[in-house]
């Protein structure tokens, strides 16, 4: 089966074609991060306005770079939440409207969930019960998987997601949006042990994040306790990357430590890992040097870490086979239970 999936849940719009839950046949996505660089962050209203620009070329461009027509697609999968209302009501509704127009089915998709998909795609056995990692813009959640579709959450982040928190040591920085990448790269150039900083602990809750109070302590350092927003930083210009090196060190090895010991906590045989901040190179070193019990890792292709339209269309496959097709009465949501 073909199946054209669709993704705006926040500020990329994506359209791809998946052939049986595993094989893109193509993936596009119509960037908008030059648009919101200026903000520091997605502005919700020029996000919305974008893709309704450019939803239906990028639709078109997914089915030309198949090589498929319409009357060959089988299935349409959506994003269905979490993220912007506006833009996740642009996407299900233009689903809504092909499953009409072209009288096939469609299906709506947890973007959470096909983010964990994305490192399944290229997978032809992964053991289960496993520990889904979902780090992202937007999400920090610790997840036992049964299979590819059930879910039981074991933590989620008390604020800040560790992409969000990345992003906001990266402005205080003086960095470029998006800030995991930037601060990746800075890091680089630290040196080791110039400056110390605490991850955060959430009282009787050992598998939750707490990244705030990391956020706000890097603050301190490099502004000084009650400055304000636009106060000049305390530290030279060299020492920035000794900041960026020991902030990404503190989050990730938070991160690392919590998925090892909640994978061993909940006798899952092998951890599975999505979202932007999987594609972390430092990230993946820390889980090699800390995984102690060998525990089979999973991780996306570099394409498929941040928001991406294959990794709805694969999950949909799966969705559809096991519950059929949504009610056009179907409405999208914002946030996780």
């Amino acid at each position: 089966m073909l199946v054209l999936g669709i993704e705006t849940s926040c500020d990329e719009t994506a359209c791809a074609i998946v052939k049986d839950g595993k094989e893109a046949l193509s993936n596009v996505i119509e960037s908008q991060a030059e648009l919101h660089r200026p903000f520091g962050g997605v502005f919700p209203e020029i996000a919305c306005r974008k893709h309704v620009d450019v939803i239906i070329p990028v639709i078109q461009e997914a089915l030309s770079k198949a090589g498929v027509s319409k009357e060959q697609i089988g299935l349409i999968a959506v994003t269905q939440g979490p993220g912007l209302i506006g833009a996740l009501l642009i996407g299900l509704n233009s689903a809504k409207a092909l499953s009409l127009a072209w009288d096939i089915p469609f299906v709506g998709v947890n973007h959470v969930e096909a983010h964990l998909y994305a490192a399944m795609m290229r997978e032809s056995a992964i053991p289960f019960p496993a520990l889904g990692l979902v780090i992202s813009g937007g999400h920090t959640l610790l997840l036992k998987m049964s299979d590819p579709c059930t879910y039981e959450r074991i933590g989620s982040t008390q604020d800040d997601a560790i992409g969000e928190a990345f992003d906001k040591v990266a402005s205080l920085l003086g960095l470029p949006y998006p800030g995991g990448p930037a601060i990746e790269q800075l890091a680089k150039k630290g040196r080791p042990g110039r400056f110390q900083f605490q991850s955060g602990k959430v009282k009787g809750r050992p598998f939750d994040f707490s990244f705030s109070g990391l956020k706000t302590n890097v603050r301190y350092v490099i502004k000084g306790m009650n400055a304000a927003k636009d106060a000049p930083l305390l530290i030279q210009e060299e020492e920035k990357a000794d900041v960026a090196l020991s902030f990404q060190e503190t989050a990730l090895k938070d991160i690392v430590c919590k998925s090892l010991a909640a994978a061993s906590a909940f006798d899952c045989r092998s951890l599975i890992c999505g979202g932007g901040v999987a594609n972390n190179q430092r990230l993946k070193e820390l889980f090699e040097l800390h995984n102690n019990a060998d525990l089979p890792l999973f991780f996306p292709h570099p394409a498929l870490t941040t928001d991406n339209a294959a990794m709805i269309a694969g999950l949909g496959f799966h969705i559809f086979a096991k519950m059929g097709r949504s009610s056009l009465c179907l409405e999208p949501f914002t946030a996780l239970n």
